[in-house]
């Protein structure tokens, strides 16, 4: 279509031609012979005239109606060209600035019918523009009227004359959206905006593109964690604080910015200080950046301080708050400790919070204040628990005031649940939100006039000693008293009301304690560390942490292999500076890739990096817990959750409702949304680190035809969505399973159901349900093995008498944190039977053994993923794992006696093995299989800086020996042997190691016979030899009953199981000494870098025996072992 401004419309005149009379005609009737005359002529690509044809109709329909009631039913004929020139007599047709370019439109012909649609086409197109033009004169009003428009020459003039600015510009003052404007209009080019939410750089963009007038252009644009609206004619950018920090550790100094505003700085978040620190960097670097800190509640002192030395300027601006009434009304139950306040029901006893004040307060506003003085309710109280009892309390007191409706506010809630608070409530009615601080700055939920503030917050804290968090509750800040008090002065004058004294106000501190106290800091340092910082502790931090927890996390790094000893930075800790996933998470997926097979490690690595999948209501309705029983498993909850994705993604392939059966099981949808997006963001990173090989799997043309008929209709409804209003605010129902039923009417429209498409064909929908489903135990064992390689040393064993214990008192220690429980809602805290050795099996103790630890082939340790303090520490989503095998594996020093019949891991667990042999032989395996492991993955780390062309050769040579690796871990986790473990007190660490050089005989090992490769060297501060990188032999100190077990075992002749040599004394340093010398001639024989014995297992029981003929042996081995061996002999003959 071309519109352009004239006065006339072409007409062809037709004198015998009768008028239109809307009396007995409506063009309704006809809209589906004129539907066709809304698009173009062109007939390959048609465009439509209209943005929105539902719309046009309706205009239709109103127009014609408008013309009845008005009295002028009869269409007028359409003037001649001359007659537009002549003021009278009136015609609609003088009047409009639009016309239709004949070229483009379809032939009309002579029908009046035609004629006078096109008209009614022109009086519609005028209108849309008229009323578009209209909102763009209020917008600007709008603008102007905004307290930051006032100080717009202000802030021209600083930057002038300074290179930071701090603008401290109270709540609802305009500076989020227009401070970039203002930059653009200035002449900045390139300005980069962050916000500490993704929510935030996406609404705000949008907003500011609105009020550019572009809001299909790319003029503004937004980079998240999942999405990205960026082109290179992106001149405002809205990005998260992470983000911009992996942009310049992989860009020089920025050098694509020339503005950078860094908002909401009072929050004071991890990734918000240190991007502070950098740009201070960044502002010696590169001269001509500014940088403009804004806030609502800002330190001015604190700030303003730290850029002294760049100049920096303060511009203060005031809000556009509305008069609040302020009233202090402290309960003498809070004077009380907890459990002393007056009585109550027994749910308020354990939320240890008195609903009483509350329901008073809002007992005062049912008094003072009509019902017909609009106006809600916002109560701030500090968690999930203290939200529950209030909302019983409201209940109550709604049997008999009917008028307030009842909604709570948490993250936990699914987000449905949560946009029910920006709702009207119907005539007559009040909202009561009760909210925690999710609604202090997060969410703004206009209609607000009362505010009721307990004074309370629950905050997360870190230590770093146990790497465990603390849900504790305190006092808020000054500056979030403020902010909560401001939500009851939004729209109009309210009232807060403080139920706490102003001397209790006076004590609160003025700003919340920063985030760089109560998190973990080991991604952050790292990252420092990759983008070339020299030394991490002189780091210009605005409020450093802690010297102790900066050592404290540099030691955990070089645990991890992320920092060399010098503090340099490792392959490996450099290819994890690259994943957006806390340590943990990078570890486990590098230490993956060495596999072929990475889809199922990449689902669970992103289902542990997104938010838990059930809400709230999924522990606290049964009929949630019903639904949710077929797949659970007793592997753990992880594993639930990924069952439960799993058939998800089932329904999804079958085209069947998933938001329904979400709210069945309890599960929050957006999460497993979120899921699929960080699983392809994984996959891609991996991509462009060469970690992993892409899979370019082609549609055939079948399914190519498929699925380009499939995005056909799937972009027509996003069009349709873009064109459509944002979500509107619904009147609120009285009974909420009303608006339940109106939410599940609407789940044809899911809009996320339709991107979830966009992003997935067939083919990789199948991937995905392939990478959720574990079709055997053994991938259930590799998973928890890579799970482990990423969070060791988060373990716990159980307590030695949980054998006689309940439910409630199941404790489990860690190495530096006892007493530990499992979290009520896990699999394991209900069905604890799980983690307890059965009867059958224990195993009969040699005369020899004295202990009282049980003898077993089943213990077991949980590996956690993190630990969290609320009312008591618990651990959080556990896996179990065999013991001995995870500790030799994993452990990061490991100690033994000359015997091997005693084994002490990272200090704090024991580990005794009263059987001959078994010791030696699980111990060796493990520092086999370990160095294979690492000598793969850095073999795969050195192939990304090759550019050799006999790199794919090498890849796939590394494949090659990544399976072999994989079934022989597996085969290594089901070796049977039977222990004993024990945890080692602070008495007992006092006498472990003998702390005196090697003996003669331990002296005289020629050669490593656990590692060939790996020079004996003694250890000085244990006594001892090390053998490998992490153990080291013979230093621990002999217990009477491993004296007594050497002495028994003097009289037991012994046979090397590889050849015929034979010792008349079970001797374990000879046989070290014959194992060496054994080792070389096997590779003399059979030039193999994997032993040619097979190590008894699960599998090899009950084996024959077995002569190969390519290496001349008889061996006793299980059809299986059979085949493998004999492969492996041809592989190498």
């Amino acid at each position: 279509m071309s519109c352009r401004s004239s006065k006339t419309v072409k007409k062809r005149h037709n004198s015998t031609r009768q008028p239109l009379n809307l009396v007995d005609f409506s063009f309704l009737d006809h809209k589906s012979t004129l539907s066709n005359h809304l698009f173009t002529k062109n007939t390959r690509h048609p465009v439509s005239l209209v943005e929105n044809e539902s719309d046009f109709w309706q205009f239709v329909n109103k127009y014609e109606s408008m013309l009845r009631n008005m009295g002028q039913p009869v269409l007028p004929f359409l003037l001649h060209d001359s007659e537009h020139q002549q003021p009278h007599p009136y015609h609609k047709s003088k009047h409009l600035s639009l016309q239709l370019d004949d070229d483009q439109v379809k032939d009309h012909g002579i029908e009046e019918l035609q004629t006078q649609f096109q008209q009614l086409l022109l009086i519609y197109l005028d209108f849309k523009q008229k009323e578009k033009f209209n909102r763009i004169k209020k917008l600007r009003e709008a603008q102007k009227a905004l307290p930051i428009a006032r100080f717009k020459q202000d802030l021209r003039s600083s930057l002038e004359t300074s290179r930071v600015l701090i603008v401290a510009g109270d709540t609802g003052c305009g500076k989020s959206t227009q401070v970039p404007q203002y930059l653009y209009e200035f002449g900045y080019r390139s300005i980069a905006c962050t916000q500490p939410r993704r929510l935030a750089c996406v609404s705000l963009s949008k907003r500011v593109a609105h009020e550019l007038l572009d809001d299909y252009g790319s003029k503004v644009g937004f980079q998240i964690r999942f999405e990205r609206n960026r082109t290179q004619q992106t001149h405002i950018l809205f990005i998260t604080e992470g983000l911009l920090l992996r942009q310049l550790a992989m860009a020089d100094n920025l050098e694509q910015y020339d503005v950078l505003i860094l908002d909401e700085i009072h929050e004071r978040n991890l990734f918000g200080d240190f991007l502070l620190g950098v740009t201070k960097c960044l502002l010696r670097a590169k001269p001509q950046l500014k940088v403009i800190l804004m806030s609502a509640t800002i330190n001015v002192e604190l700030f303003h301080g730290y850029f002294k030395e760049e100049g920096a300027r303060l511009l203060q601006v005031p809000g556009r708050l509305f008069p609040i009434k302020l009233k202090y009304m402290p309960p003498p139950a809070l004077e009380l400790k907890a459990g002393q306040a007056t009585a109550g029901s027994k749910r308020e006893k354990s939320s240890r919070i008195d609903p009483a004040p509350f329901i008073q307060v809002i007992s005062l506003i049912d008094q003072q204040y009509p019902i017909s003085e609009r106006g809600d309710v916002l109560i701030f109280v500090s968690g999930v628990n203290e939200i529950d009892a209030i909302c019983e309390a409201v209940k109550e007191y709604a049997k008999e005031q009917t008028q307030w409706l009842l909604l709570p506010l948490h993250s936990g809630l699914a987000l449905a649940e949560q946009d029910k608070v920006f709702d009207y409530a119907p005539e007559g009615m009040r909202k009561c939100i009760v909210s925690t601080n999710i609604a202090e700055t997060s969410l703004t939920v206009d209609g607000v006039r009362f505010v009721i503030d307990s004074g309370k917050v629950k905050e997360m804290s870190y230590d770093a000693s146990c790497k465990g968090q603390r849900l504790k509750e305190f006092w808020v800040s000054k500056s979030s008293a403020e902010q909560r008090k401001g939500r009851a002065g939004r729209t109009g004058p309210g009232v807060c009301f403080r139920l706490y004294t102003q001397q209790q106000f006076d004590a609160f501190e003025a700003y919340p304690l920063p985030e760089i106290y109560r998190v973990p800091l080991d991604t952050m340092l790292l990252q420092m560390v990759s983008m070339g910082l020299p030394d991490v502790r002189a780091f210009p931090f605005i409020e450093a942490p802690d010297v102790e927890r900066i050592e404290q996390t540099i030691l955990s790094l070089k645990q991890h292999c992320a920092l060399s000893v010098e503090e340099k930075i490792t392959p490996l800790g450099s290819s994890l500076a690259h994943l957006p996933v806390e340590l943990s998470i990078g570890k486990m997926l590098l230490m993956g890739c060495v596999f072929p097979e990475l889809e199922q490690l990449l689902t669970l690595a992103a289902m542990l990096s997104v938010q838990n999948p059930l809400t709230t209501r999924a522990h606290t309705d049964q009929r949630c817990e019903r639904e949710r029983q077929p797949y659970e498993t007793d592997q753990g909850d992880l594993f639930t959750l990924l069952r439960a994705f799993h058939q998800w993604l089932q329904l999804k392939m079958s085209r069947e409702s998933t938001r329904k059966w979400c709210q069945k099981l309890g599960i929050e949808e957006q999460r497993f949304y979120e899921l699929c997006k960080l699983r392809q963001q994984f996959q891609r990173i991996l991509e462009s680190c060469r970690m992993v090989t892409p899979k370019n799997e082609q549609l055939d043309s079948k399914e190519r035809a498929r699925r380009h008929g499939e995005l056909r209709q799937l972009k027509a409804l996003k069009r349709r969505q873009r064109y459509e209003q944002p979500r509107q605010r619904k009147l609120l129902k009285r009974q909420h399973h009303e608006a339940e039923q109106e939410d599940d009417e609407e789940l044809g429209g899911d809009m996320r159901d339709v991107d979830f498409r966009l992003r997935h064909d067939h083919r990789q929908l199948t991937l995905l349900s392939r990478s959720s489903h574990l079709e055997s135990h053994r991938d259930v064992v590799l998973l928890k093995l890579l799970l482990v390689s990423g969070f060791y040393p988060q373990l716990a064993i159980a307590d030695e008498f949980n054998y006689c214990k309940g439910a409630s008192q199941q404790f489990f220690h860690t190495q530096v944190k006892p007493f530990l429980s499992l979290h009520p809602n896990a699999y394991f805290a209900k069905n604890f039977e799980l983690l307890k050795l059965a009867e059958s099996d224990l195993q009969e103790k040699p005369f020899y053994y004295t202990p009282k630890q049980p003898l077993s082939e089943r213990h077991q340790l949980l590996c956690y993923q993190s630990l969290l303090e609320t009312a008591k520490p618990y651990l959080m989503n556990c896996i179990r794992l065999p013991a001995a095998q995870t500790l030799l594996l994993f452990g990061y020093a490991i100690d033994t006696n000359v015997g091997l019949s005693r084994i002490v891991c990272d200090g704090w667990l024991s580990l005794d093995f009263p059987q001959p042999g078994s010791g030696l032989q699980l111990l060796s395996k493990a520092i086999e299989l370990r160095r294979r492991w690492s000598s793969r993955l850095y073999d795969k780390l050195n192939e990304l800086n090759s550019t050799d062309s006999s790199s794919g050769a090498a890849a796939a040579d590394l494949f090659a020996g990544s399976d072999s690796l994989w079934s022989d871990l597996l085969d290594y986790m089901s070796l049977d042997v039977a222990y004993s473990i024990k945890r080692l007190l602070p008495a007992d660490q006092k006498t472990l190691y003998t702390r005196s050089p090697p003996s003669y005989r331990l002296s005289s090992l020629s050669s490593n016979p656990f590692a060939a490769d790996f020079p004996l060297s003694e250890n000085e501060e244990k006594g001892g030899l090390n053998i490998s990188e992490h153990v080291v032999y013979g230093c621990l100190a002999e217990l009477p009953w491993t004296l007594a077990m050497e002495a028994a075992l003097q009289a037991q002749p012994w046979q090397c199981p590889r050849c015929d040599y034979e010792l008349e004394q079970f001797d374990v340093l000879d046989q070290l000494l014959h194992r060496s010398q054994c080792k070389t001639e096997q590779r003399k024989r059979v030039p193999n870098d994997r032993e040619a014995t097979v190590v008894p297992s699960s599998s090899s029981r009950g084996g024959s025996d077995h002569y190969c003929e390519c290496c001349g042996r008889h061996l006793n081995l299980s059809k299986v072992d059979i085949l493998r061996h004999r492969r492996s002999c041809m592989k190498n003959k």
